[in-house]
């Protein structure tokens, strides 16, 4: 199984990731990444992201909802 994030702005059109991602081997490897490197992601374009586990589709995290709080 592999973890791996989507890059997106709010409309769900892709974009490139500031950093350059990975494939992770648990959720919690994943989750752990994007909470070390959100406010990256945010300032490269990122608006949102998207989880998924081989190619089912885990949830959706808004990074504008996170800096906002």
């Amino acid at each position: 199984m592999a973890w791996v994030w989507r890059f997106e702005k709010a409309d769900g059109t892709a974009v490139e990731p500031a950093v350059e991602p990975e494939e992770f081997s648990t959720q919690g490897d994943a989750e752990s990444w994007i909470g070390e490197i959100w406010k990256e992601l945010l300032d490269g374009g990122a608006e949102q992201v998207r989880l998924f586990e081989d190619d089912t589709e885990i949830y959706t995290m808004s990074l504008t909802a996170a800096a906002e709080s």
